[in-house]
Order: C-alpha cells, then sequence, then structure tokens
C-alpha cells in the first residue's frame, strides 16, 4: 500500500509548501495593498467625475493611490519568489488583495457614472468566481498564473488607471479600447481557470491517492455489498 501512494505522479500544477516565515517583506507589501484599498476608495469617491478642478484634483489623487497599490502587486510576488520567501499566505492573500483593489476601482467607476456596470459585473464576477475556485482546490494544490492572467491583470490595471484620470479627447477613447482588450483577457482567462482548477481536482496527489485507495477498496467493497444484500 505503501509503494502505491508512493507511486503516484506529483501534481504538475501544485507549489510544493514552503518554509518561509509569514512575517516578510513580501507579505507586508500585500498586507499594505489591502490597507490602501479604503484610502483609494475615499480619494475616488471625493470626485464626481463632472470634471470640475477639485474633482478632477481627487482623481489624479486616487490615481496616484491606486498605482502604488498596483506596484506592490508587482513587487511582492517578485521579491518572494527570488528570496524564496514565498508563503502559502501570500499564494491566497496576494490575489484577495489584487481582486479587493479593483473590485472597489470598478464599483467606484461605475458608481460615479464613468464606467458602464456590465462592464464592472462582468469583472467582478470572474474575480470572485476565480477566488471561490481557489478555495475550492486548495487541499489539492495551487494553480500558478498564466501568461494571459498575468497580461489580462496588467491591462485590467491600466485601464483602470485610465478611467480614473480625467481624461478627455482621444485619450478618452484609447482608454475604452484597452478596456475592451482587458474584458477579453478577463473571460477568456476566466475559462482556462475553470478548466485548470477541474483538472487540478482530478489528477493532483491528493486526488490520484483517494482514487488508488477506491480502487483498492473496490473489489472487497463490492462484495460485501452483494453478500448484504443476498442476506437480505
Amino acid at each position: 500500500m505503501t509503494g502505491a501512494v508512493s507511486a503516484v505522479p506529483t501534481d504538475p500544477a501544485a507549489t510544493p509548501p514552503s518554509s518561509a516565515r509569514l512575517v516578510n517583506l513580501p507579505n507586508g507589501l500585500t498586507v499594505l495593498r489591502l490597507a490602501a484599498v479604503p484610502v483609494f476608495a475615499v480619494l475616488l469617491f471625493g470626485a464626481d467625475g463632472v470634471g470640475h478642478v477639485l474633482d478632477s484634483t481627487a482623481r489624479w489623487w486616487a490615481a496616484l493611490c491606486f498605482a502604488l497599490a498596483i506596484i506592490t502587486d508587482r513587487y511582492d510576488g517578485l521579491i518572494a519568489r527570488r528570496t524564496g520567501q514565498v508563503t502559502e499566505f501570500g499564494k491566497l492573500a496576494d490575489p484577495i488583495a489584487d481582486k479587493a483593489l479593483t473590485g472597489t476601482a470598478l464599483i467606484g467607476l461605475s458608481a460615479l457614472g464613468v464606467l458602464p456596470w456590465w462592464v464592472t459585473v462582468v469583472v467582478v464576477v470572474r474575480e470572485v468566481g476565480v477566488t471561490v475556485l481557489r478555495f475550492w482546490v486548495i487541499r489539492h494544490g495551487v494553480i500558478a498564473a498564466s501568461r494571459g492572467g498575468k497580461a489580462k491583470t496588467v491591462l485590467q490595471a491600466l485601464a483602470i488607471g485610465l478611467y480614473i484620470l480625467p481624461l478627455t479627447g482621444v485619450l478618452a477613447s484609447v482608454r475604452w479600447w484597452v478596456m475592451g482588450a482587458a474584458i477579453v483577457l478577463t473571460v477568456v482567462t476566466g475559462i482556462d481557470y475553470v478548466y485548470r482548477a477541474l483538472t487540478l481536482r482530478r489528477t493532483s496527489a491528493r486526488a490520484m491517492a483517494a482514487a488508488a485507495a477506491r480502487r483498492a477498496a473496490g473489489p472487497s467493497g463490492a462484495s460485501g455489498a452483494a453478500r448484504t444484500d443476498t442476506a437480505a
């Protein structure tokens, strides 16, 4: 039995557990990004989207806060990987912080009448769905971000930043095309994540071990059930 379990192939989509300390710089940056969300919300809702001087100033400050928070997203993962400080907390808290920041920005922009609500609904539903999937497969492993997912994150951040700024004319038109590309990647990568989550649930080391245990107990369980039916 021991040999059967040890022969189970390693799940290529799962990341092995890390012995890195929980309190480290990458996790600190992630927590800082979470803390920046309410500050960003206050700055964003200080602008009514009309374009007055005071409102424009508030939106510039909101854009600066958003940009600084996004920068922490770039460097917390980079530092964690290069210094071997990847933790389970970081792998879960990092995407949650990202979704809290982008979700607040999208909802705020739609509430201000700057961004159509359907865009916000599509993006938020996808992001919440992916977060739920992360917890659904957490016992099987953590799915690494794909290139498409990383490109989606960059385009979303750029599009949101452009919408936060009080832009007019050509730049106001450009930001819609950037957001359109971000929406396409959001949907495509969301579908890909569902497929990868289902695959991980089926092919992870944990799932393979459970399947091997069921196969090993199958014949005796089936015969036991048959004897029970005969006795009845």
